[in-house]
């Protein structure tokens, strides 16, 4: 028995399932349909899939050495969730503008195409900076002495991009399964709400993180 790849999973584990952008983009996405929120489930992997990809190869590193290029990430990376949360909010003031003027109309989740989805969530986790460098300093720590490092980290890279497969796509269908509750106008809107309040606040942190360096 592996113990440090089963320490691994556990740590790995909790890392992906930790709510932040990405599980807030696969819960709005979702609330639109249940394509949607799995198109975005899969982007989120694809930015796993790069950040260990990148981490694997040793190029992480240069985020690390070259502060410039990090805080440059950093600040790409909040711009867009920041974009997201401020879409998210403007969303809301829509649909309540809407349900004002037609109170006797009933309405759902703002349709999302698929592909659009699938970016939002690439995107989502391929712009965010900290994922690399923790990818970086963590993968190394359960690499056991003595074995060659590239089939070990390739192993717990593709073990992170799997758990990510079976998590979002999960909140995905399960937000899609509560669909007829969660997607009740005041309910919709307290959600839509929330997450472009949360998103707003990240985006807003990664942003001006940097600035006040």
């Amino acid at each position: 028995m592996d113990a440090q790849l089963i320490a691994f999973t556990g740590v790995a584990a909790g890392m992906v399932a930790l709510p932040g952008a990405d599980f807030t983009v696969v819960v709005r996405n979702a609330l639109a349909s249940r394509t949607a929120g799995l198109a975005t489930a899969l982007g989120v992997a694809g930015g796993l899939l790069v950040h260990t990809a990148l981490a694997v190869a040793g190029l992480a590193a240069v985020l690390v050495t070259m502060p410039v290029l990090f805080r440059t990430v950093q600040l790409l990376g909040g711009a867009y969730v920041l974009y997201l949360g401020i879409s998210a909010l403007y969303a809301v003031r829509r649909r309540v503008s809407e349900e004002s003027s037609a109170p006797d109309h009933v309405p759902s989740a703002s349709p999302q195409q698929p592909g659009r989805a699938l970016r939002q969530g690439f995107l989502t986790n391929a712009l965010n900076p900290k994922a690399p460098v923790l990818f970086l300093s963590l993968l190394p720590q359960f690499v056991p002495e003595g074995q060659p490092p590239l089939p070990r980290t390739l192993l717990l890279a593709a073990l992170v991009v799997a758990l990510a497969l079976i998590w979002f796509p999960a909140v995905a269908l399960l937000v899609d399964r509560l669909g007829r509750w969660l997607r009740r106008p005041r309910t919709a809107r307290a959600i839509e709400g929330g997450s472009g309040v949360a998103l707003t606040g990240l985006g807003l942190a990664l942003v001006t993180g940097p600035l006040l360096r």
